[in-house]
Formats: C-alpha cells, sequence, structure tokens
C-alpha cells in the first residue's frame, strides 16, 4: 500500500508507491552499463599534459612535485567574474548582473577514477580544497551563497568525463534555500533546538535507515526521501557552514563519502548520481537554527508530470528497502 511521508527539512510531501516500479535490485537492470574509461586521453583538457598554468587558481601537488588536485575557472561559466551587479527594476520585471564566482576543482591527474574509486585520503585533500576555495569565495562581496556540486554521469548532467567538481559563488540566495532556512529558524523558535539535529537523533534512535556512522558523521536515507536512493550525510557537530569543518571531520567525511559512494556503485552498477554540500548562506555562517549537510541523489528515475504539476514527489522505493539493499552491498574496506 501506498504511504505518504512528510519531510520537516524540505517541507516537501512524499508518496511512498513502491508497487509503481521494480524491486530495488531491479535497477541494475535498468542502467546503462558504464564503458571503461582510459586512465590518460590525450583531448581531455583536464588530463595531465593539457593543462594551462596561466587560467589556474589553486594546486595541491605530491612530493616529487606533481599535481593532486587542481582549481581552475569554469570555461563556460554561468556567472562571470565582476563586482557590480547592475540592479534594474521596471515594475514586476527585476535583473541583475550574472556575476559571482564559477569554479572547476579537478579532483585527480587520473581520467579513469571517481570519488568511488579513490583512495580516502585522496578525497580528505579535495575536500581540503573544497573548504579552502569556499574561505575564498566568502570574502567576495557579492558572493551571498556558495553551492559546491558534483554531477557523475551523462544523465546528472555532466559533459566531461574526467573527475571534476564545481563551485559557484552567486549573489542571490536562492528561494529553496530560503524556505528551509524560514523553517529551520521557526522550528528552532519553537523547539529550542535544530531542525536537523533533531532529524538526525530521530534517524540514529529509529536505526532502520542509517547507512554508516563514525565519530563525525551519520549518512542515512530519510524517512521522506525524496527519490530512491537519495541520502545524507550529517555531521554531528552542529555547524552552519560547511567552510567550518575541521581537520579530523574532514577525515572522517572523506571516510563516509567513499564507503556511501563504493556502496551505490556496488548496489546499482555505478549509477549517475549529482553531489552537493547544502551550507548555509554567506550572512547566515554562524546560526543556531541550520546545519550544513552533504546530499547524493542517484539518477535512477526521472521526474515526471506528476512532479511537475504537483509538486509533490513520488518515490518507488522505500527509505527502508534502499537502506537495506545499500547496507548488504558488498565494499572493499
Amino acid at each position: 500500500m501506498s504511504e505518504m511521508r512528510f519531510n520537516p527539512i524540505t517541507r516537501d510531501w512524499v508518496i511512498l508507491a513502491p508497487g509503481r516500479s521494480q524491486k530495488p535490485n531491479d535497477f541494475r537492470a535498468a542502467l546503462k552499463p558504464s564503458a571503461a574509461r582510459p586512465p590518460f586521453r590525450s583531448d581531455c583538457p583536464f588530463c595531465v599534459g593539457n593543462e594551462d598554468p596561466q587560467r589556474e587558481i589553486m594546486r595541491v601537488t605530491a612530493a616529487d612535485g606533481s599535481w593532486l588536485t587542481r582549481v581552475i575557472p569554469n570555461k563556460f561559466p554561468a556567472l562571470s567574474a565582476a563586482d557590480d551587479l547592475c540592479r534594474t527594476t521596471h515594475g514586476t520585471f527585476r535583473s541583475l548582473a550574472a556575476v559571482g564566482a564559477h569554479e572547476v576543482v579537478i579532483e585527480h591527474p587520473r581520467h579513469d577514477l571517481a570519488p568511488a574509486t579513490m583512495e580516502p585520503a585522496h578525497l580528505a585533500g579535495v575536500l581540503r580544497v573544497y573548504r579552502e576555495r569556499y574561505r575564498a569565495l566568502r570574502a567576495n562581496p557579492v558572493v551571498e551563497s556558495i553551492v559546491i556540486f558534483k554531477n557523475h554521469g551523462e544523465r546528472a548532467g555532466t559533459s566531461l568525463e574526467h573527475p571534476h567538481s564545481q563551485i559557484v559563488g552567486a549573489p542571490i540566495i536562492a528561494s529553496s534555500v530560503r524556505t528551509r532556512l524560514e523553517e529551520a529558524s521557526r522550528f528552532h523558535e519553537e523547539a529550542g533546538q535544530c531542525l536537523c539535529c533533531r532529524v538526525l537523533a530521530d534517524e540514529l534512535e529509529a536505526g532502520e535507515r542509517i547507512l554508516e556512522v563514525v565519530p563525525g558523521f551519520v549518512a542515512f536515507i530519510p524517512y521522506a526521501a525524496l527519490s530512491p536512493y537519495h541520502l545524507w550525510i550529517f555531521p554531528r557537530r552542529h555547524a552552519s557552514s560547511f567552510d567550518s569543518i575541521l581537520d579530523e571531520e574532514i577525515s572522517d567525511l572523506a571516510n563516509v563519502l567513499v564507503r556511501v559512494l563504493r556502496r551505490l556503485s556496488a548496489a546499482l552498477d555505478d549509477p549517475d548520481f549529482n553531489f552537493t554540500i547544502r551550507s548555509a548562506p554567506v550572512n547566515e555562517s554562524d546560526v543556531p537554527y541550520y546545519h550544513w549537510y552533504v546530499a547524493i541523489v542517484a539518477r535512477t528515475t526521472h521526474v515526471a508530470g506528476f512532479e511537475l504539476g504537483s509538486g509533490i514527489f513520488i518515490n518507488s522505493v522505500r527509505p527502508e528497502d534502499a537502506a537495506e539493499t545499500l547496507r548488504a552491498a558488498v565494499i572493499d574496506g
């Protein structure tokens, strides 16, 4: 029987309708297998030997001088680097210049790797790069919000195979983010605690949707997951902004992230996915009511007419079943 569940963080109602789809393990057959990729491609702009040092923002090097991770400006940016917002208003028509920052993090020199196949120590280095660039973009006077994201696979929106992620510093705060901030603030005022901290405590008490637990982080599929295998990684220490993450927490997050992505890869044959770090806006970076976290959305389904027309998501896999499938996946480490 179908069931409707409420997600208090996103304010979404979700219809859980397992009968509308195949059983969770059958997603494997529905996904297109990934073709083997070479460790190097001469025509890849991110591969070793094809670097343009003049366009480089940041580089992390190994002891032998080779690079481990690089940051460059996006060649086709959504936002341009400028400091004049050029606001205009005419009646209900409002506009401003699309300025800010749009950077690409080239995560590894090898073309054929992905976070699930990287060593946790290397991924920890990538997370440290995220933190450093986040702090740098925070100082940009036009930046109001900072989004760190990764598109893995064609269905997730990626256009280049080489492992990379992106950082965008935008001059506005999206309405969906404002809604979450307002709800988090309302809950804190009424209940006297952070909404995410409370959700995390409830999930740990329930236990049935938990995937990974380490001293600094908990990975779980939320009670009202918006889509199959949609999962969250919450820091156990309350903090509203990602750039407050401590060095020891970075190591914990890297380990959890690798294990969770390996579970997805083993259970669903390396599905396309989107990875996002959800953090408070720049001017609300140290508040008691908001809690940063990582969201991973496996692209196993498409948003269809009902979702678009109603704003209500349909999830064809119960979160408890999805969690059981991922926990049962055999992974290394």
